[in-house]
């Protein structure tokens, strides 16, 4: 998601600095360098050698002759972004007033001058974080680009928003937004149909492969909304399903404002009667099955112009015939493009996929974030050519 970006880590005097070094951590997972910058309140937290050895990389703890912050965040600097976290009340007053009475906000100060990405992660008391001044701080800086990553409001604390989503809006902040302005509808998971009040009609599908899809997405600037049965995440706005009817409807409606929807769900192709009791075990059981509309058919027939990417899972493990029952599908609704895979991947991190255009199609074989990132670049082209025409 970051690899070949220099991320400069500004670290400001909050308790959340604990967690900076983890932080950093997952940056470079995710591909980036990263250097760290300290003011002296934030080194009373942690200590600059856990930076350091975070980062693999010398910290900034002061401005010197050797004028780091030009270095990192100036023109043709070293950073490709900078990111503050956690980022306190007073440094985000600071940075909107133009104070540059530390190592951070002098970097801050150079980043918004030279043009560098700058990305806020703000975390401090909730009276602090609801005062007046510290709120218009945040939407004055906001209106000269600055990019926040909204912090999780628990307990009386404005805290620290989790790995995931500062690692998500740094590699959106830093990347070329291929999506910018494009909206994005992805449908994820396994759905569940009611068989009494206890048991489920379900399947095995994880819905790792429609989230990397909806971050991916995120990422190159696309506003995404996720319809699946699970948790909200921090790069999408969630609808939450359960059943293939309910999924239907909540894409149906997402789709109305939609640039692209990404068909991604195993959405169950059967549903049946749900018993108002739960029904006493140990006895003879015959279920009567209703196939279930097919999503990809239903949108297109209600929004025939919209880009729609399909997938397609098979467990023939024959390449061919993956590709042959990919473009059926494609010819049949109209589709951008489809992603054929074998049902072994379904829970696993790892994949293997071919995307399967009219003329052609690409081979892949890694982790499913970077499958999501081949999916995202494509959209990006159809989406593309869709404004061209």
């Amino acid at each position: 998601m970051l690899e070949g970006v220099n991320v400069a880590l500004g670290v400001t005097g909050s308790i959340a600095a604990v967690k900076t070094v983890e932080l950093a951590h997952e940056l470079r997972r995710q591909g980036a360098t990263v250097r760290g910058v300290m003011t002296d309140s934030a080194q009373g937290i942690i200590h600059p050698w856990a930076v350091e050895f975070a980062t693999e990389n010398e910290v900034v703890t002061e401005i010197t002759g050797s004028v780091e912050h030009v270095d990192l965040c100036g023109y043709d600097g070293w950073a490709d972004v900078f990111l503050i976290a956690p980022a306190t009340a007073n440094t985000v007053g600071k940075i909107a007033g133009a104070v540059d009475d530390t190592p951070v906000t002098t970097c801050a100060t150079t980043a918004l001058g030279a043009e560098t990405p700058v990305v806020i992660a703000p975390a401090m008391h909730e009276p602090m974080y609801d005062h007046p001044g510290v709120l218009e701080a945040i939407e004055t800086v906001e209106e000269w680009g600055v990019d926040f990553v909204d912090p999780r409001l628990e307990e009386g604390k404005a805290k620290i928003a989790s790995e995931e989503a500062i690692v998500c809006e740094t590699a959106r902040a830093a990347g070329d937004r291929s999506l910018d302005g494009e909206r994005v509808v992805i449908t994820s998971g396994a759905t569940s149909e009611s068989i009494d009040p206890v048991r489920v009609i379900t399947n095995r599908s994880s819905g790792k492969m429609g989230r990397a899809v909806a971050k991916a997405c995120y990422v190159r600037g696309a506003d995404i909304t996720l319809v699946h049965d699970g948790s909200d995440v921090p790069y999408a706005d969630v609808r939450a399903v359960e059943s293939a009817a309910e999924m239907l409807e909540a894409t149906r409606e997402a789709c109305t404002e939609a640039d692209a929807l990404v068909s991604a769900a195993a959405i169950g192709d059967y549903t049946v009667e749900e018993s108002a009791e739960k029904i006493r075990s140990g006895q003879r059981l015959t279920l009567d099955l209703e196939p279930t509309p097919k999503l990809i058919d239903e949108i297109r027939s209600q929004y025939p112009d919209l880009p729609i990417v399909g997938f397609k899972t098979e467990t023939s493990g024959d390449e061919g015939a993956m590709i042959e029952r990919a473009r059926e599908a494609l010819e049949r609704a109209g589709l951008a493009f489809v992603v054929a895979n074998d049902a072994s991947v379904m829970g696993a991190d790892a994949t293997k996929a071919l995307l399967v255009h009219a003329t052609d199609a690409a081979r892949y074989e890694g982790t499913k974030a970077g499958l999501g990132g081949e999916i995202a670049d494509s959209i990006a082209a159809v989406c593309g050519s869709a404004a061209a025409d």
